[in-house]
């Protein structure tokens, strides 16, 4: 189906994430944030663990009524808009009280419209010690645009974006990827956009943590693989934004109907 929704404004909210310093962190958030609104953008979206860095910490993780999500909460409704922030989550049951690496979505009055959590955990660095994976995607309207997040190592398991493919019209990836690694980030991002054919951002942190070093590049493809024209937003060093156009993404999907062919 052909969207005829309006294109919508995203800035890549990369920033230098405090490790284990949610105020910190959240302060530069709510800069980001604030300027971008004062831009016309409409998506705010904010790198993986955006409070305290890609910690296996999980006495970090905060349920849902946490502070650290009310502060995102206000910052979505006191700018108006769409916030897409990655934090450690926890399951307020005792029972269970589970630890996640989930991706939340508040909407511009500020209520916490959708909540993915990371399918794909990253064993390499024993991720799976200290969170439990999700099991399902998420597609959510977000002023008519079709967006679906998922979580840094999820990039690398081409399944769980085909999954939602014909779904969506925008793949958010929010990621602490290593420098070390970019090349991977910079190959997998167009190559998820090329496959499915709709658009695909991925946000990056920057800066340390935990002695690792990341140097951003976050990215923007439309549904062709080409790398989407970027404004800077006023008012910050180096926040981009970008549009996308749920219009763009039928067109494709009419003139080239691959996805036509899955089995």
């Amino acid at each position: 189906m052909k969207s005829t929704a309006a294109p919508l404004r995203v800035a890549l909210g990369e920033y230098d994430i405090g490790w284990h310093e949610p105020a910190a962190s959240l302060d530069r958030a709510s800069a980001i944030v604030a300027a971008a609104a004062s831009s016309g953008t409409r998506l705010v979206v904010l790198p993986e663990m955006c409070t305290t860095g890609f910690t296996m910490d999980a006495d970090f993780a905060e349920s849902l009524e946490g502070e650290s999500v009310a502060q995102l909460s206000n910052m979505a409704s006191q700018s108006n808009v769409w916030l897409l922030a990655g934090v450690a989550t926890r399951d307020p049951d005792p029972l269970t009280h589970t630890a996640k690496n989930s991706a939340l979505m508040f909407s511009p009055d500020g209520a916490l419209a959708a909540v993915y959590h990371k399918q794909r955990l990253f064993a390499y660095a024993n991720e799976q010690r200290s969170y439990i994976g999700g099991d399902n995607p998420v597609v959510m309207d977000v002023d008519g645009v079709r967006v679906s997040p998922f979580i840094c190592y999820d990039l690398r398991f081409p399944e769980l974006f085909r999954a939602v493919a014909a779904e969506t019209d925008l793949i958010v990836v929010i990621a602490s990827w290593p420098a070390a690694r970019r090349a991977h980030w910079d190959a997998l991002l167009q190559a998820r956009a090329i496959e499915n054919q709709c658009y695909v951002i991925g946000v990056n942190r920057i800066g340390v943590g935990d002695s690792i070093v990341y140097d951003g590049g976050s990215a923007a493809y439309d549904p062709w693989g080409i790398p989407l024209d970027r404004s800077i937003i006023p008012g910050t060093a180096d926040i981009a934004s970008v549009s996308v156009s749920p219009g763009e993404v039928g067109r494709v999907r009419g003139a080239y109907p691959f996805l036509a062919d899955r089995r």
